[in-house]
């Protein structure tokens, strides 16, 4: 009896399963979590900073490099690295004794031209004296005279030329500073053989640079050159003294902008207590003018990949490419330059997996 109620309740189970319909399924849900996968924003045109952060490096206000201007021996090495000097202080003696041998040709042959430079003068004068009778001299021979004295008066001014020429090239043996400042390098010694600095891998005899003022070179990026307010100070300060802000105004810019699409600006810094050094770096703050206005966009719109960065913007219900290249980032956005404008749709999160032309609502 208890086993005909078991198999007679597992049939009525059996039957009641077998009845039962299934559910179509609610494609309705997905589809419309496709439709709203896409975020859109919009493009901001707002002031992100009032400066911009960019590296700076100090040189001397002057350098040369010193080389010799004729060939010989250094005699004599008055100063080394490090040596400070004053404008026109000696700084190498050379000997060249072929040079000191053409001084002297030079200046012998200045000395008889002078001879006989007198010696026709004083002939054409007897001459000129004895034609005063007439029939003694001929006119001929006079003027071969004055031609001869003339000639030789020439000769003269040219041996002086030669010998003024030869004593300015003898004076190059003597070197001297051209301006004040410091010996940062030395590569000569007594009894070295230098000569003219004609090869670009002759090293020069001395490195003189100017320390007591030094310029603070910075390279401002093409976006940001028509921003720059060249009127307000700028602030630094330097990677090796960081607890210390400089401020210092813009001395110049080179209003050109090199290989590298920026522009160089210079900032005069004082350096009298020889506290800073060229080649310092410097993080340097670049005022800018205070109705410049960037495009802002968020920081998680831009799609970046190793061949462009672009953001996804939406037009007429679809998704375009727009190439982008990033300037400053604050903590929720990016300074972006491109074919953009304020107000322009974007897509949100956006990747590379949205391909361009999709629809997007």
């Amino acid at each position: 009896m208890e086993l005909r109620t078991i198999i007679t309740a597992t049939v009525i189970i059996a039957i009641c399963s077998c009845g039962e319909v299934e559910k179509p399924i609610d494609l309705t849900a997905k589809a419309t979590a496709d439709a709203s996968k896409y975020e859109i924003g919009r493009i901001t045109e707002n002031p992100l900073s009032s400066y911009v952060r960019l590296p700076g490096q100090l040189k001397p206000f002057e350098e040369v490099n010193i080389y010799a201007k004729v060939n010989g021996f250094v005699d004599n090495v008055l100063v080394d690295r490090g040596s400070p000097v004053k404008k026109g202080q000696v700084l190498v003696r050379i000997i060249a004794p072929e040079l000191e041998s053409q001084v002297q040709i030079a200046t012998s042959k200045y000395v008889q031209a002078q001879e006989n430079a007198v010696a026709s003068r004083e002939q054409y004068r007897r001459l000129k004296d004895a034609a005063k009778e007439a029939g003694a001299v001929a006119p001929l021979d006079l003027d071969n005279a004055l031609a001869r004295m003339k000639a030789d008066d020439a000769r003269v001014m040219a041996e002086k030329s030669n010998v003024d020429v030869m004593n300015n090239i003898k004076s190059y043996l003597v070197i001297t500073a051209p301006f004040d400042g410091f010996i940062i390098q030395r590569n000569i010694s007594s009894g070295a053989l230098v000569g003219p600095g004609s090869k670009t891998n002759d090293q020069p005899m001395l490195v003189l640079q100017h320390l007591k003022k030094l310029r603070l070179e910075v390279f401002i990026p093409e976006a940001y050159v028509d921003q720059v307010d060249l009127t307000r100070p700028v602030s630094f300060i330097f990677n090796s003294i960081p607890d210390k802000e400089h401020t210092a105004k813009i001395s110049r810019s080179a209003n050109a902008l090199t290989n590298m699409r920026s522009e160089a600006i210079e900032v005069d810094i004082q350096n009298d207590k020889q506290q800073f050094k060229p080649g310092m770096y410097a993080e340097v703050k670049v005022p800018l003018l205070s109705e410049a206005k960037s495009l802002l966009i968020p920081n998680n719109a831009i799609v970046r990949s190793t061949e462009r960065q672009y953001v996804i913007t939406v037009k007429d219900g679809r998704a375009q490419f727009v190439d982008i290249k990033e300037g400053l980032k604050a903590k929720d956005s990016t300074e972006v330059f491109g074919k953009l404008a304020g107000g322009d749709e974007i897509l949100l999160h956006a990747t590379d997996e949205v391909k361009e032309g999709t629809t997007v609502k």
